[in-house]
């Protein structure tokens, strides 16, 4: 089926929306669209789209559907955007950090260049990642790449593992990851009181949520297309009672994010960011989120208090 939509300007646009039902004023939202995309304007719109008895979404909105409320769910998903890159970073960060220690101090500065050390990586697998390695350190401005080479680069093609870290892409470390021998990543899981398949389907789920944040992409209402796996067992009880802890939206993610912080940085003020976050926008319908109801008493987000 051939695409026939024509492209409209800004007028056009703010028209269309009114005419959809959308309550607004139009110089203020002709104003909003010169900044913000139509199309992704309504990713934001689309909740309020009036849902037939086949449950097909109509092209036009439910009475009283206001801008105001849209706008204010955009600005709140910029936020959050912020506050869980914020977050991850942390992570980001703290695995680098043990996964230099664990793996240079078993094999050496420069281990990560024999497959040996890297079991689960098959040869090619190995190759495509020493290859993205290098093209990365070769775009690096940091001036630690430039003394190295400056200094060693007689001998040496590439970095140090402590370095080539500081300066590797959260897809690059999740590479690396995955070649690890599994009692190697068993040093770093026991770090958080996980198991090795748990922090594998995290850190998956951490760097696709990442990548959403980095395009600027509608976060707050999305449905996961990579879900995390839950903790199960007697072990993780606090995952699953008084509050059951789904994975299908972002509140899944939020919590991860909140247990990893637990033994990152105890004393960070991030869970009271992210709560102020919520008490500016007291509209928000955080089901759309995955919160279930009563979830502040969801043992793990006890310890914010």
């Amino acid at each position: 089926m051939e695409y026939k939509k024509p492209p409209l300007n800004y007028e056009a646009q703010a028209k269309l929306l009114l005419k959809r039902g959308l309550v607004a004023d139009e110089a203020i939202l002709i104003k909003h669209l010169k900044s913000v995309n139509y199309y992704r304007l309504s990713g934001y719109l689309y909740t309020f789209r009036i849902i037939d008895d086949n449950g097909n979404h109509l092209d036009s909105y439910y009475p009283d559907t206001c801008f105001d409320t849209v706008w204010q769910r955009y600005t709140f998903d910029r936020q959050l955007r912020l506050i869980i890159l914020d977050g991850i970073e942390r992570i980001e960060i703290a695995l680098k950090t043990k996964l230099t220690q664990v793996f240079s101090m078993k094999y050496g500065a420069f281990g990560y260049l024999d497959i040996k050390n890297l079991p689960r990586f098959s040869q090619d697998r190995h190759s495509i990642f020493i290859t993205k390695l290098r093209e990365e350190t070769q775009r690096s401005n940091e001036d630690f790449v430039q003394h190295f080479f400056k200094k060693y680069g007689d001998y040496h093609n590439d970095l140090p593992l402590w370095m080539a870290t500081e300066i590797m892409s959260f897809g690059s470390l999740l590479t690396l990851l995955n070649g690890m021998a599994e009692q190697d990543l068993k040093v770093i899981a026991r770090e958080f009181n996980l198991n090795v398949p748990i922090l594998d389907s995290w850190i998956l789920t951490l760097s696709s949520i990442r990548n959403i944040c980095a395009h600027h992409g509608r976060l707050w209402n999305r449905e996961l297309g990579i879900k995390p796996k839950i903790p199960s067992g007697s072990k993780y009880a606090e995952w699953h009672s008084p509050i059951e802890t789904g994975n299908k939206r972002i509140f899944g993610v939020l919590t991860i994010i909140r247990y990893m912080l637990r033994y990152i940085a105890p004393q960070s003020a991030w869970p009271q960011r992210f709560m102020n976050l919520l008490s500016q926008y007291p509209e928000i319908p955080l089901n759309f989120m995955g919160f279930p109801k009563n979830w502040e008493t969801h043992a793990i987000w006890k310890y914010h208090e």
